[in-house]
């Protein structure tokens, strides 16, 4: 489980010189929710999740890390001797086990296990779970961010709402749009979804 995340915004916040007034006014949310989820007594939507990192000019890769450096290519000998293949859990493997994911349990049901063993900020590669019931927001509300969202179903019933259409994803189907596109994601199945997400460029400010 990531920890510290609302340490991580808290620092990231004050070190712009920003008030959680401020940051609320542009955010269109309170400040007294804000310091909830600063403090770790509260639970961002994926939605606001996004907005607060944009407005603070934070990766998810940032969000992530444990503030460990990035892994390095060691440079190979000349003439290297054979290896003993490589654990998951090596420090520098690039294989990620599941037991290895950093998890972050949002609101509305959503939980985000990053995939990825290197630190970039252009990408997000996640396995994303939405509960029965479960979405990016928790109204009927759309959202928008920048980047390019590329989606896989693994299963249950995804529904993406995008602009003024609607798509049902089941086991199988595959998505992808643009994320400055008004968005909405929900589980309306009976069983929970779970998915492989990419976004690109999501750290690029909105278009």
């Amino acid at each position: 489980m990531v920890g510290n995340v609302g340490a991580r915004l808290r620092t990231k916040r004050e070190s712009l010189g920003m008030s959680l007034r401020r940051l609320g006014r542009e955010l269109g949310v309170s400040a007294s929710f804000l310091s909830q989820i600063e403090l770790g007594k509260g639970r961002p939507s994926v939605a606001t999740l996004y907005m607060i990192c944009t407005a603070l000019d934070l990766s998810l890769d940032e969000l992530f890390s444990n503030g460990e450096p990035a892994p390095v290519a060691p440079v190979p000998p000349v003439a290297p001797a054979p290896a003993a293949p490589q654990r998951a859990d090596h420090p520098h493997s690039p294989v990620v086990a599941p037991s290895m994911r950093r998890r972050l349990v949002l609101d509305s049901g959503v939980v985000w296990e990053q995939l990825s063993s290197m630190h970039d900020a252009s990408i997000d590669f996640l396995y994303v779970t939405y509960d029965v019931g479960g979405s990016s927001t928790p109204d009927d509300r759309l959202t928008r961010h920048s980047g390019i969202e590329h989606g896989y179903i693994i299963s249950g019933t995804l529904e993406v709402t995008l602009g003024f259409e609607s798509f049902r994803l089941h086991p199988g189907d595959a998505i992808s749009f643009d994320s400055a596109t008004p968005h909405r994601l929900a589980n309306v199945g009976e069983v929970p979804v779970e998915a492989i997400w990419f976004v690109r460029d999501r750290h690029t400010g909105l278009h």
